[in-house]
């Protein structure tokens, strides 16, 4: 895929899920030079292709950064996006932009660790440690009737985690039951609003991971097909504070497959950092054709 010209986006799709070949994963416009580019145009462009956008510019500190990135979906500026930062550095190593073993990239929620992972072709990008806040049994009755499922589900458990937006994780006894639901989209905002939160994110554990849905609070669009930070989010909920037993190492990574039911099959890769708190997040991209 050659660059694009400035303020002209290329269309990636990332955390593609190898066992279904190239219909999956989440698309990100890209584009390379924003230099001229205003915030309208950058809102403009994701409305456009309706999906989050990401947009290179450089970083107000070369010393301490090596690119900056905005990101937007349809409706407003996001301060992180998983997805689109795991596809930019990607392409950025295609067209031969970054060539380092690692690099650190600014974004409205702060610095962002990235190491190149040569053998899978891969760029891993930091995520902090989750936080987590407790919900009440009325806020669970509330989830339970915006997704549309019984609130006496077996198993079923909320809470709000986070690494820079808050994303409420939703478990629920089995890939089946996630597979029905069938949300109320039109209070999914007015529900955010009210438990502090950006999205639902529903889930089911797995052996070796965990597949989910996310439903935004305002993006948009009523379904996300991959959702990085909010499987971020899960893995530091489920491996810091839930005592799961979760996959940490990096040749067996924890993978959260997400998109399934939109016909978006989606797969995200979750490891251990080592040397700080939090996760690595990563995943197969490839230029959407």
């Amino acid at each position: 895929m050659p660059e694009p010209r400035a303020g002209d986006a290329a269309l990636l799709r990332v955390f593609v899920d190898p066992a279904h070949g190239d219909r999956g994963g989440n698309p990100v416009p890209l584009v390379l030079d924003a230099a001229g580019m205003s915030a309208d145009a950058m809102r403009d462009l994701a409305a456009h292709h309706g999906h989050e956008s990401s947009f290179v510019l450089a970083p107000d500190d070369p010393a301490t950064h090596d690119w900056r990135l905005r990101f937007f979906v349809p409706g407003h500026e996001m301060e992180m996006c998983g997805h689109a930062t795991v596809g930019t550095l990607w392409a950025l190593r295609q067209w031969g932009r970054w060539t380092t073993p690692q690099a650190r990239v600014q974004t409205l929620s702060g610095s962002v660790e990235v190491v190149w992972d040569d053998e899978r072709g891969w760029a891993w990008v930091s995520q902090p440690a989750a936080t987590v806040q407790t919900l009440t049994d009325g806020q669970r009755d509330a989830i339970a009737g915006v997704l549309n499922i019984n609130p006496a589900l077996p198993g079923l458990h909320v809470v709000n985690a986070s690494t820079s937006r808050v994303k409420t994780l939703v478990r629920v006894p089995d890939a089946a039951t996630l597979d029905a639901i069938t949300p109320d989209f039109g209070a999914v905002e007015a529900l955010c609003d009210a438990i502090g939160s950006t999205g639902l994110y529903p889930y089911a554990l797995e052996a070796t991971g965990a597949t989910a849905r996310q439903f935004p609070k305002k993006s948009g669009y009523p379904e996300d097909a991959a959702t990085g930070i909010a499987a971020a989010a899960l893995w530091g909920y489920l491996h810091t504070h839930a005592g799961a037993a979760v996959a940490s190492a990096a040749d067996a990574p924890f993978t959260v497959r997400q998109g399934v039911a939109m016909g978006a099959p989606s797969a995200i890769r979750i490891r251990a950092r080592g040397d700080a708190p939090g996760c690595w997040l990563s995943g197969d991209v490839h230029w959407m054709r």
